[in-house]
């Protein structure tokens, strides 16, 4: 069989040489992964390609769950404009795999010089480095999770649409949620301007302080780089909230916020909180990260939610962990509320297992 370099579909070109999708003239950003998706599926036109052949092809060798499958053909899709109930491209064949519609032309030859290098685009060069699989720093460290980081990229890359992501990263104590967290942070950071806070739950002894996470994570904001940014958004946006952080309002702005956030109720904390992040988001992208929530206050979990099932546009990632075991035996609520979010397609689990023996080992 011919090594065909260049697949072509209706406007689309695959230039598998480069791994890259063409839309006419423009470069159709898609990860790694979701490149392999879509080159194995074109590969074989008009054949079903069953749900193992590709997760075989896409992960060899690496156990993940179908959902991950899930979520690149949800940014494939999105990036060809498909419609899952009205496929033009990508036909859907229940619980056995997908079927590569469009009618493929195949050459030889390589992209035109016509095409624009992705090269001149710095903003897709930063992009395309952030979510590449061969991204290099802190993940070097990362060993046998690479399924695991190439998830959040995808879910990461889908939030730059302003599509909200909610990912809770999940499995027993010291089985290494925090070290995945802490190298997909430091690889987005590396690659691209982005806003990063974070809030950590704590084991109380009684009732612990409502939004207490979230407070912290509002206090690093406010110290950081974007806080002279992200003040004004608060008093204006989110007063009540900040009345729980004094040490950063004077005397008369702290009367002057408590005048107008007089009588603020449980709901109206929500709606403020969820409505200035989604103010920030239009300036920079935010990365959320709320730690251990297996410890988390009702009220937190409340505001997880609430933010969960907003529709309003926001470059917003929140990546929150918890230990399953301890969260089910201590019958804390974390688990129910993100079976009923699953349930509606509003959140995602990365539930980590214990690394294999194969998965542990390094090559020299």
């Amino acid at each position: 069989m011919r090594d065909w370099r260049l697949l072509r579909f209706d406007d689309f070109r695959i230039d598998l040489t480069d791994e890259r999708l063409w839309r006419d003239d423009k470069h159709v950003r898609l990860t790694p992964k979701t490149f392999a998706m879509l080159r194995c599926l074109a590969e074989r036109p008009g054949q079903l390609v069953t749900k193992e052949e590709l997760l075989d092809a896409v992960w060899p060798e690496t156990v993940v769950s179908e959902s991950v499958l899930t979520n690149c053909m949800r940014e494939l899709r999105r990036a060809l404009g498909d419609q899952a109930r009205a496929p033009q491209f990508i036909e859907t064949v229940h619980r056995r795999g997908y079927r590569f519609m469009a009618e493929i032309v195949a050459d030889g030859s390589s992209r035109t010089a016509s095409v624009p290098s992705v090269e001149r685009d710095p903003m897709v060069r930063r992009l395309a480095a952030m979510m590449s699989a061969d991204v290099q720093g802190d993940s070097r460290l990362l060993v046998g999770r690479e399924a695991e980081l190439d998830q959040l990229r995808q879910q990461w890359f889908t939030a730059q649409d302003s599509q909200r992501q909610v990912v809770f990263v999940t499995g027993e104590a010291g089985i290494g949620k925090t070290t995945l967290v802490e190298a997909f942070v430091h690889e987005v950071m590396q690659h691209q301007e982005v806003v990063v806070s974070r809030g950590q739950c704590i084991d109380h002894y009684g009732v612990g302080e409502a939004y207490l996470p979230l407070l912290e994570a509002l206090g690093l904001l406010l110290r950081g780089p974007q806080g002279p940014d992200f003040m004004p958004v608060l008093k204006r946006e989110a007063p009540s909230w900040l009345l729980q952080l004094p040490a950063f309002v004077s005397e008369a702005e702290f009367d002057m916020l408590q005048r107008r956030a007089s009588g603020a109720t449980r709901e109206r904390m929500l709606r403020e909180l969820a409505e200035a992040i989604e103010t920030l988001t239009q300036e920079h992208p935010l990365l959320l990260i709320l730690e251990d929530l297996h410890w988390s206050d009702l009220s937190t979990l409340a505001w997880l939610s609430y933010v969960a099932w907003r529709r309003a546009p926001a470059r917003l990632m929140i990546l929150s962990t918890y230990r399953s075991v301890d969260a089910m035996m201590q019958q804390h609520p974390v688990q129910d509320m993100m079976q009923e979010l699953q349930r509606h397609g509003l959140c995602a689990e990365l539930a980590l297992s214990y690394l294999s023996q194969a998965g542990i080992c390094v090559p020299d």
